[in-house]
């Protein structure tokens, strides 16, 4: 009888435990000394922001993935390290498959503040890169207080940026 008893216990904490959580691919890299530069400028500075995260959110209602909003400048280094860390053969698919990507050029804080402000972010952003992870309803921001975490990526490892993405995935 205790058995069973600790079994239900232990499967209703199981329930319990938030069903976004993912585990994060195992990286290759030890540091970021050995990531590869494939992307250098990671934001479209021409790009129609609001049409961008609209058709990101027309994907996600489809595809029932969380949005991954990705506010930064091509002048930042910490951005263009997390947009390669991202591009990573460990870390593409595993993207690929639990978010739809929008990247918004923030340029200098001075372009598409609109988008941070619509999840309630009318403060210039602590940093960039700043994450806004979404649900596909386009009304919960689940990283609220949380999104400028990668803002020092560049110091971080490559590991711990994908463990960061990794607790916002379903």
């Amino acid at each position: 009888m205790i058995g069973k008893c600790a079994l239900a216990v232990s499967a209703a904490l199981l329930l319990a435990l938030p069903a976004w959580s993912a585990t994060a691919p195992k990286l290759s890299l030890r540091s970021l000394a050995e990531l590869p530069v494939v992307e250098r400028y990671p934001y479209d500075e021409h790009a129609d922001a609001d049409k961008a995260v609209a058709a990101a959110f027309a994907r996600a209602r489809k595809s029932h993935k969380r949005v991954l909003i990705d506010l930064g400048g091509n002048w930042c280094g910490d951005c263009v390290v997390l947009a390669n860390v991202m591009q990573l053969p460990e870390m593409k698919p595993f993207l690929a498959a639990h978010y739809e990507i929008v990247s918004v050029d923030v340029g200098r804080f001075d372009k598409n503040l609109q988008i941070p402000a619509r999840f309630g972010i009318k403060k210039r952003l602590a940093g960039v890169p700043s994450l806004l992870i979404v649900e596909p309803d386009g009304k919960t921001l689940l990283d609220a207080g949380d999104v400028s975490a990668l803002a020092d990526a560049r110091h971080m490892t490559p590991q711990g940026l994908a463990d960061w993405l990794a607790k916002w995935a379903k």
